[in-house]
């Protein structure tokens, strides 16, 4: 837990899909302006804004939206050590503390220096094809490696610092942070892991005749998972997938940047967060 100064440099986001967040980033900003601060907002997408933001003008970011959004900013934000204040506008919430009925409250916590920030490890991905790097990302969720358009499993064998711990045949597997333990990783039967440890979670998806368990890896471990199979594909956090080739490689580690998102209360906030929505059925077809 970290506790920082009072933020004096802030800019507002919202999700350009919601107009509601639009509105209520808007408001937040007007808001903010009636406490003294000269407060831009915008567009998550903007490009000036997020020029800005590269430039290192903020000491905080307001991100009004969805999980989505959310995990957009922490990209956005984390290598430039930016906390992330996330107000939910979208279907779940699993990364929000702070709702559209009462962010001016949490604002006024804020400004008076009662909160905390939570620090949440990052994964490192690279893509590698015959020894050469042919890509590499960072992932707050996740990063999937899955079977492509045909409806069979593939083949993956997983290593862990070098040692091969065992081949899957199933239709893919995931590599998750503690943040990723509530997304697809919980989807697939896997554990949910506390928020800030540094832990990487694997799970397979839909295994046959082979290890169906998830494994916690010890902190600073690598998972390679080599492609043993054609018809595989990559996707890091949900974003548009990459094809692989049949003895491609991932290799997945601890990210070198953190996402910090700004916290109020106790540290139980996420247990409560959780049992509120895990009996849920989230309305469909929201932008995110």
């Amino acid at each position: 837990m970290e506790t920082p100064a009072i933020p004096q440099r802030i800019v507002v986001t919202g999700h350009p899909k919601l107009p509601d967040a639009m509105r209520e980033a808007k408001s937040i900003a007007e808001y903010l302006k009636l406490k003294g601060l000269d407060v831009p907002y915008g567009s998550l997408y903007d490009e000036n804004l997020r020029k800005r933001v590269h430039a290192g003008e903020f000491d905080l970011m307001i991100a009004v939206g969805g999980d989505g959004t959310m995990l957009r900013a922490g990209h956005l934000c984390a290598p430039h050590n930016i906390p992330v204040l996330g107000v939910n506008k979208g279907r779940l919430g699993f990364l929000f503390q702070v709702d559209d009925n009462g962010p001016q409250k949490m604002i006024d916590r804020l400004l008076d220096g009662d909160f905390w920030i939570e620090n949440r490890m990052m994964l490192r991905a690279q893509h590698l094809r015959a020894g050469e790097t042919h890509g590499s990302w960072q992932a707050v969720n996740d990063v999937v490696v899955a079977r492509g358009q045909y409806l069979r499993p593939i083949h993956i064998r997983a290593s862990v610092d070098n040692q091969y711990l065992t081949t899957y045949i199933a239709d893919g597997l995931i590599a998750a942070t503690a943040t990723g333990s509530t997304a697809y990783a919980m989807a697939a039967g896997g554990p949910i892991l506390p928020p800030e440890v540094r832990n990487i979670l694997i799970i397979p998806i839909a295994p046959h005749l082979s290890v169906d368990r998830a494994v916690v890896l010890s902190e600073g471990s690598t998972v390679s998972m080599t492609i043993l199979s054609e018809n595989a594909i990559l996707s890091v956090d949900g974003q548009i997938p990459i094809g692989l080739a049949e003895e491609d490689r991932v290799d997945i580690r601890a990210g070198e940047d953190t996402v910090k998102f700004v916290r109020f209360g106790d540290p139980g906030y996420v247990y409560r967060n959780l049992t509120a929505h895990m009996n849920q059925n989230a309305t469909i077809g929201l932008p995110r």
